[in-house]
């Protein structure tokens, strides 16, 4: 499935690129520009939006399902870099990767997806200052992020990263009791994290043990965000509330 559903103005209102801070410093103009080159298609699970390696030519924001970000290792193997919800724009940092797409984008749940042309946006940081900053801004934070995850994957055991994963689903300022709902299941949780299936539930099972928190299905309760922040933050070089986890990829 891979149908037109709208174009032009009625695109770039509905995608949201408006409220997206990456973009406050655009003026209208480039909204409009933007729209008259907006294509927004529905695609069903499974379709590969596209290859690393292959020529950029447009970025793309989610209006609906979710995206899985990957690559593949000399074995044939894929490693999960993201699962990107719907709100998330993906593909802008081909810009700085020499025009090709440094992974693969996979739709793990059926989607609409609103494509725009790098070279409109490229024009624009030409002139846009700000908005060439706010990119870099956003980039240095993703690094830090993906440093960030190496150093949970080399001093964290899989319960702790499963806890911190639950943590990036919390409101920073959050107190009393809370409801987690995981935002895909757990086959995707569990690639995003590098585990196996198998290895995430017997990690989960742990976590329920170690720290009190109660598991119904997708459904995760707290009496208090602590008892996570103890559990997994113990053996992190950052103190919750950690805002550098709260960046996505893009």
């Amino acid at each position: 499935m891979q149908d037109c559903i709208y174009t032009a103005a009625e695109s770039v209102e509905r995608s949201g690129l408006k409220g997206l801070p990456l973009f406050k410093a655009c003026q209208d103009s480039f909204f409009q520009k933007m729209a008259k080159r907006a294509l927004t298609q529905k695609h069903s699970k499974g379709k590969i939006l596209f290859l690393h390696g292959d020529e950029a030519r447009y970025f793309y924001f989610i209006q609906k399902g979710l995206v899985r970000l990957f690559r593949e290792t000399l074995d044939g193997s894929q490693v999960t870099v993201d699962i990107l919800p719907a709100g998330q724009v993906l593909a802008l940092r081909t810009i700085f990767e020499d025009d090709l797409y440094p992974y693969s984008a996979e739709i793990v749940e059926n989607a609409e997806i609103t494509s725009y042309p790098l070279s409109y946006l490229k024009d624009e940081i030409q002139t846009n200052n700000t908005l060439a900053l706010n990119m870099l801004s956003s980039m240095s934070r993703c690094k830090r992020r993906k440093e960030q995850e190496i150093e949970h994957r080399e001093i964290q055991n899989a319960p702790q990263r499963i806890g911190c994963f639950l943590l990036r689903l919390i409101p920073q300022n959050k107190e009393g009791p809370v409801t987690i709902h995981l935002p895909y299941d757990k086959t995707l949780v569990a690639a995003r994290l590098g585990m196996q299936p198998e290895t995430f539930s017997r990690a989960l099972s742990k976590l329920k043990r170690e720290t009190g928190i109660k598991i119904k299905g997708a459904t995760i309760e707290l009496d208090t965000v602590q008892q996570l922040v103890q559990f997994s933050c113990a053996a992190c070089s950052s103190e919750f509330p950690c805002k550098d986890l709260q960046q996505r990829e893009f």
